[in-house]
């Protein structure tokens, strides 16, 4: 299982929401490039790096972040957050970024972002499904659609993605454990998907249970932010 870190960005600092709450925000000190160094000089290969400003916005905002990361590591980095327009998905890719992560665009937009699948290729393009009581949300969360996460994730599935990454927004950035039932069920449905796990992690334990499940990746933030886990140990998870 891969365990990939994560940084979220707001005016070019890393920074922890809860549950997707822009006034819930933590932010530290760290530099994000020497962040990023860190988790490269414990022997982890990748990186989920969110333009929070950018969804707001609803283009790249930390572009800047983006490159200097890139250009600083050797992390693969996916890169999400206001991708929205061709243009702004040929600059990530021109700054850097190894992977796309579209979340809104697949709900708002299914042509271009399925037109970026026939493109730059499924390994390209993660799934962002971000869903609220098993509901697809959107927008940096701040609006719940009526669209149902399995039903969503198999129709792209059958257009080619392989690689989601699925934040169930109820346990993201709390350290109350990931939701386990919802990612047995999506994988139950398609045991081929390369299911990211993202929110909620809070120890190795948890960890350790999504290992046992079968996805293919865990995205931690927090648990590392606020200590619960060391570096170490997610990189001990890495090489298993």
């Amino acid at each position: 299982m891969h365990v990939i870190p994560a940084i979220d960005l707001i005016g070019g600092k890393c920074v922890r929401l809860s549950q997707g709450d822009y006034l819930r925000k933590t932010e530290y000190h760290d530099d994000p490039l020497e962040m990023a160094k860190r988790f490269e000089g414990v022997g982890l290969t990748r990186l989920h790096l969110v333009d929070l400003d950018g969804a707001k916005a609803k283009k790249i905002v930390n572009g800047a972040v983006l490159q200097r990361i890139c250009s600083g590591t050797r992390l693969a980095v996916d890169f999400g957050g206001g991708i929205q327009s061709q243009e702004e998905i040929e600059k990530a890719f021109t700054l850097g970024a190894m992977q796309v992560t579209g979340g809104s665009i697949a709900v708002k937009n299914p042509s271009l972002f399925e037109s970026w699948l026939e493109v730059f290729g499924s390994g390209k393009i993660i799934l962002g499904a971000d869903a609220k009581d098993k509901k697809i949300a959107v927008g940096g969360w701040e609006e719940t659609t009526v669209l149902e996460l399995i039903p969503f994730i198999k129709g792209y599935y059958n257009k080619g993605i392989r690689q989601v990454i699925c934040t169930d927004v109820a346990k993201d950035g709390l350290l109350q454990g990931p939701s386990f039932e919802i990612y047995r069920e999506i994988l139950q449905e398609l045991p081929e998907l390369q299911l990211i796990a993202s929110g909620g992690v809070s120890c190795l334990k948890d960890l350790e249970e999504l290992q046992k499940l079968g996805v293919y990746g865990t995205i931690v933030g927090k648990a590392y932010y606020e200590g619960k886990v060391s570096l170490e140990e997610l990189a001990q998870f890495e090489s298993h």
